[in-house]
């Protein structure tokens, strides 16, 4: 596994979630959770079902939604939870690490953890 540092972990908001770029992809980082329950994601940041940036969504219950549809993706597996989104996205591993700033988010783009190859 080939991992990057995509972001620090104080930069993934609560409620939505963060765009970043790692290797060839843009990546939405979204976080589940607080304290030892936390748990942060990568999905590609597109919708399958049109090219919208799923970073742009409200996430909530370990999902995020897209905005301009309406379709909700979990965040730990990538399938779409509602209409009209009807295809998975493609979701990456995520590491946690102690950098010497802090916490940071580190992800594999090299495979995905649901075997959605990225658009």
């Amino acid at each position: 596994m080939a991992f990057e540092r995509a972001c620090a972990l104080s930069e993934v908001p609560t409620d939505e979630a963060l765009a970043v770029v790692v290797g060839e992809y843009s990546i939405a980082v979204a976080r589940d959770g607080e304290g030892e329950d936390l748990a942060v994601y990568a999905l590609q940041d597109q919708c399958s079902h049109a090219a919208v940036s799923l970073s742009e969504g409200e996430v909530a219950d370990c999902t995020v939604e897209c905005w301009l549809h309406g379709s909700r993706f979990d965040l730990r597996t990538g399938k779409p939870t509602g209409l009209p989104a009807t295809e998975p996205v493609a979701t990456f591993p995520v590491e946690v690490r102690q950098d010497p700033d802090g916490a940071a988010v580190y992800i594999d783009t090299t495979t995905t953890l649901n075997g959605v190859t990225p658009a």
